[in-house]
């Protein structure tokens, strides 16, 4: 009689399926896993190009009018070229917090309407904004594209409406994009 520990013949085929079963298993797991990891570097990598939402900043000023003269080229009176050129103080809470200027130049005539393409730049501690747009002259609003700035605005984009034009009561908000 043999004695020691020896298994019929039937129960090594069940355990060498077993751990067959457990090393497919251990790939399969190690298979998943590696892809999950690839799908999230990927995404991970594709979140790190893809841009940062837009942030918006909210600048509302008030314009202090200081300097403005008309320049008549061409025939007497309103005609193409003549030019505006102002320049002013930004005020925000009662106090100067910087100037800007620009100047408006007439590219249509109608009639008593004339039609300026404008320029402006706005110079703040933080930085300047540079705006344009075309300007009904007498229209009561302005909504001017911003079309880039420096420091703090570096890169800056979105949408200047100035109200009450040419008056004591001249104003601007700014809605700032970057």
């Amino acid at each position: 009689m043999v004695t020691g520990s020896q298994a019929p013949a039937g129960a090594h085929r069940t355990e060498r399926g077993k751990s067959n079963r457990r090393a497919r298993l251990a790939r399969s797991f190690a298979v998943s896993l590696a892809t999950a990891l690839v799908g999230v570097c990927a995404v991970g990598s594709a979140d790190a190009d893809a841009p940062e939402k837009d942030r918006a900043e909210v600048l509302e000023l008030q314009v202090r009018n200081d300097q403005y003269t008309n320049t008549d080229l061409g025939p007497a009176g309103p005609s193409l070229g003549d030019m505006y050129v102002y320049s002013g103080t930004a005020v925000q809470d009662g106090r100067d917090v910087g100037r800007g200027g620009g100047t408006c130049q007439v590219v249509h005539v109608e009639g008593e309407e004339l039609t300026t393409q404008c320029l402006l730049t706005i110079e703040l501690e933080r930085g300047s904004l540079t705006m344009q747009s075309l300007w009904v002259s007498g229209t009561n609003a302005l909504d001017m594209a911003i079309t880039g700035g420096t420091g703090d605005f570096r890169g800056a984009r979105g949408t200047a409406r100035y109200w009450d034009i040419a008056t004591s009561k001249e104003r601007v908000r700014a809605e700032i994009l970057r």
